[in-house]
């Protein structure tokens, strides 16, 4: 039997976009607040994931190892560190998530079986790194409040209610909406970036957030006037409304997800999401 674990570890540092070819203002143009001098500061949240068979013990890999190799090869030399200048890679490209969670990568590859690195820089903002090159996912994460109705409009309240139940009662409902925007891209070898972050959050909230926030979707987003807002087919608005926009900065749109509430959620891919190792079975996914 295969098995996908995941192992978490965390580590606070500090860091500054600057180069140092730059002007001040030419730094400050590109990166934004994230030029000031001395740097700013993230609690990093890590995840570790491996790949393989689970063997004799019940184990993929031993968990007390695997601990002990996190924190000997990273968070032992990256906590409570400035980032700039703790490893040699990053003083030839920026310490951004990205070439971070790269970074992490190559150390810990020797000793385990890497499936993929999963880097937080804040709850809002991660990056999935899976070996190959310069390749990488950001994920930004906003919301948006709005309410909608499921119904068709050619079927009665009663054959409505029968197909959407309580979502087709003809006042309709809210949700507090969760969006996850991915895209994918290769990470520049100066910068360490995939994307201009900035463009990327500035677009999805003129695109999206402003536009459906606080709306009664049905009747104020015009794509819904002919089309039920169900969360599937809000996410597939979402990500038709944000692809050729996001290929425009320079890279694909790869998912976008939608969390309705707690207990419903959608995702919409929109480009091959990268393989994992093939084994000899489907895999099984193993919490730890």
């Amino acid at each position: 039997m295969q098995c996908l674990i995941h192992r978490r570890a965390q580590f606070s540092a500090s860091h500054r976009y600057w180069l140092p070819e730059l002007t001040p203002e030419e730094n400050l143009a590109q990166f934004g607040a994230g030029s000031r001098f001395p740097g700013h500061g993230h609690n990093y949240v890590l995840y570790v994931s491996l790949w393989g068979e689970i063997d004799q013990y019940g184990m993929v890999e031993n968990l007390s190892t695997v601990k002990r190799v996190i924190q000997r090869e990273v968070t032992s030399q990256l906590d409570y560190s400035y980032l700039n200048q703790v490893w040699p890679e990053f003083e030839q490209t920026l310490p951004t998530t990205e070439y971070i969670a790269q970074s992490i990568w190559r150390r810990l590859a020797p000793h385990l079986p890497l499936a993929k690195i999963r880097l937080f820089e804040h709850p809002e903002l991660w990056v999935d790194y899976s070996g190959v090159s310069m390749q990488a996912t950001l994920t930004v994460k906003t919301h948006f409040s709005a309410a909608h109705r499921l119904a068709l409009p050619e079927l009665t309240l009663e054959q409505n209610s029968e197909i959407y139940g309580k979502c087709a009662r003809v006042n309709g409902h809210g949700h507090n909406y969760h969006l996850e925007v991915s895209v994918a891209g290769e990470m520049d070898e100066r910068t360490g970036m995939i994307v201009d972050l900035e463009a990327l959050q500035s677009l999805v909230k003129d695109l999206v957030v402003e536009p459906f926030d606080h709306t009664f979707l049905n009747k104020d987003i015009p794509y819904f006037a002919a089309v039920v807002p169900t969360a599937e087919n809000i996410a597939l608005h979402i990500a038709q409304l944000l692809q050729a926009p996001v290929r425009d900065l320079g890279v694909e749109l790869e998912k976008v997800t939608l969390i309705e509430s707690p207990n419903n959620s959608v995702e919409i891919l929109c480009r091959p999401a990268p393989s994992l190792p093939v084994l000899t079975a489907e895999p099984a996914l193993a919490q730890v």
